[in-house]
């Protein structure tokens, strides 16, 4: 799995066992490659780049995927692999127009490491007229229904829950993406702990004005994307110069809470399922809980790092077997669909 916040490739090695009403899970070994400087910039400035790069990118990041895979195995001594299920790395989404694109090409990744792969999870999904994502909701079904909720805060934070007997699902808001990209501004890869947004205040404002974004008043299933980011999100924090970093980054994450709060108001106690890397952030997570009627609950840190990739792997697993993996009630697509392109070795 590679997120938008461009953390790093996370690898997840897991055991799953079909029951009758859930699988069973255990995730054996997990770890983060971090991208090389010239490999980040070039994710970075993917929006940028011509057709003729981002097919040459496609095959590279398909190369360190591969290798990064083979270095995994190998120091882990891993003995039954059965598939590589490879989410790839977002390059463009536009469910409208048709496309979403993720690239680290399947067939670079089996050819380099000798192992049959499973990719390309969200182009079914949108070819049947859905948004492709969010897909996680599977995984939230079938490996966590004790939880209400499951909330996502990754680069975008998505969230799943059933309502009349089918699961929902829908991206909130940016969260690190966001974050990462006004700490930017002070020198720093991200808010570690959110330290600069203690330091900030929040601005009614922006915080109005962030609030009144169209998406927020559209009806799900929804999915964000680096475009909306990009053309609607930022302009709206950047036109604000006058404010200093740590009253933008404060004001973005009391956002983030109203945001996520306004999509979890149904009945207090019930419980909710915090993962993803934002999960960490502890002036994040206080801000979230005092917005929040909900239980918040935070699992290990291996599965609050590695519930996405565990999540695809799930997915690769059923497309192996010819299941649903990716639910329409979740996405608006006009049917269920078992997706995922299988390259044979």
């Amino acid at each position: 799995m590679s997120g938008s916040s461009l953390d790093g490739l996370d690898l997840a090695y897991c055991q799953l066992t079909p029951q009758s009403s859930k699988w069973s899970y255990s995730i054996l070994q997990a770890e983060t490659v971090p991208y090389s400087a010239t490999m980040h910039r070039r994710l970075m400035g993917l929006s940028r780049l011509d057709a003729e790069e981002v097919a040459q990118l496609d095959a590279d990041l398909g190369v360190f995927i591969a290798q990064s895979i083979l270095a995994f195995v190998e120091k882990h001594a891993l003995k039954n692999v059965h598939y590589i299920a490879s989410h790839g790395h977002t390059a463009f989404h536009n469910p409208s127009g048709g496309y979403s694109l993720q690239i680290g090409h399947g067939a670079t990744i089996a050819a380099g490491t000798g192992i049959p792969v499973i990719a390309d999870f969200r182009s079914l999904d949108v070819a049947l007229g859905g948004q492709g994502a969010p897909l996680v909701p599977i995984g939230d079904e079938l490996l966590f229904p004790e939880y209400e909720y499951c909330l996502n805060l990754g680069g975008y934070s998505n969230i799943s829950y059933r309502k009349k007997n089918e699961r929902l699902a829908f991206d909130i808001c940016p969260v690190n993406k966001a974050i990462n990209t006004l700490a930017g501004q002070s020198g720093q890869e991200m808010d570690h702990n959110g330290t600069i947004a203690s330091k900030g205040e929040s601005d009614e404002s922006l915080l109005e004005a962030l609030n009144k974004l169209n998406y927020y008043r559209w009806s799900a299933p929804k999915s964000l994307g680096d475009q909306w980011f990009n053309s609607h999100f930022m302009p709206v924090i950047q036109q604000r110069n006058d404010l200093p970093v740590q009253d933008k980054l404060r004001t973005l994450y009391e956002h983030i809470a109203q945001q996520i709060a306004a999509s979890t108001s149904r009945q207090p106690g019930e419980k909710m399922l915090v993962t993803g890397g934002g999960a960490h952030n502890t002036v994040l997570m206080e801000i979230i809980r005092k917005n929040s009627k909900v239980q918040i609950i935070k699992p290990s840190e291996l599965l609050i790092d590695y519930k996405e990739a565990l999540v695809f792997a799930l997915m690769g697993a059923l497309r192996s077997l010819n299941r649903i993996n990716s639910l329409a009630s979740a996405t608006g697509a006009s049917r269920d669909s078992s997706a995922g392109v299988i390259y044979q070795i």
